[in-house]
């Protein structure tokens, strides 16, 4: 099969989020609020509806994604009990945490987008993710590989839905059965392979071993007959 476009899923599959920014989050509020200071996940979500003020959707456009981040962690502090400082405070978590050196590149992914790049495939990103999806790849260096990014913020649906993957299809006007895709969540990759293209399940754990498995962005290389 000669494949003509590849798709990356974003975080965990090119990028990972880098734990030291989280410490440094965590351990800043812990010493404004005077208690320890976690943000699992229905917290976060709890918070997102608070920061959205009762708009739908939260945002469409990177300048409402950052009104929206500001508003987030303004509503953070004063829900952990911070009362000095406030608006300060959370300016400084905003400058520090949104789109500032957040994520990290895995090891292969340069060598991996070099070589799809050079060898003429058509590459795009398909992320759950918010307007700045492209703006994070271009401080990562990164954006210069892809001709579409495809956030499910802008199209209104989320992956595994047909929706997104037939939206990122049409921006580089491609089929699936011509693409590849890669993604780090088993439910996503499996729902992209359901829509007709190639599609691997990155886990560098190595406790998925069927045929659809990889362990390194660099098997996909092998993969295409590199």
């Amino acid at each position: 099969m000669n494949y003509k476009a590849i798709f990356f899923d974003r975080d965990g599959t090119l990028t990972y989020f880098d734990k030291n920014k989280e410490l440094w989050r965590d351990n800043r509020i812990s010493e404004w609020s005077g208690k320890s200071f976690t943000l699992p996940y229905d917290k976060m979500m709890k918070l997102f509806a608070l920061a959205s003020e009762g708009r739908t959707p939260w945002y469409k456009t990177v300048e409402d994604e950052r009104e929206f981040f500001k508003r987030f962690y303004k509503y953070l502090l004063i829900g952990e009990g911070v009362k000095e400082n406030v608006d300060s405070r959370a300016a400084l978590l905003f400058s520090e945490l949104w789109c500032n050196k957040d994520r990290v590149l895995f090891p292969e992914t340069m060598e991996v987008l070099e070589y799809f790049h050079s060898h003429g495939y058509k590459m795009g990103v398909i992320s759950d993710t918010s307007p700045s999806l492209e703006y994070t790849l271009q401080q990562l260096g990164i954006a210069k590989y892809f001709t579409s990014f495809t956030a499910s913020s802008l199209v209104g649906a989320g992956k595994p839905s047909a929706v997104i993957f037939n939206a990122a299809l049409h921006a580089q006007g491609v089929t699936a059965k011509e693409s590849l895709y890669v993604d780090d969540y088993k439910p996503e990759a499996d729902g992209a392979r359901e829509q007709g293209f190639t599609s691997f399940l990155i886990d560098r754990s190595g406790h998925n071993t069927d045929k659809w498995s990889i362990q390194s962005l660099k098997q996909l290389i092998d993969f295409v007959g590199g």
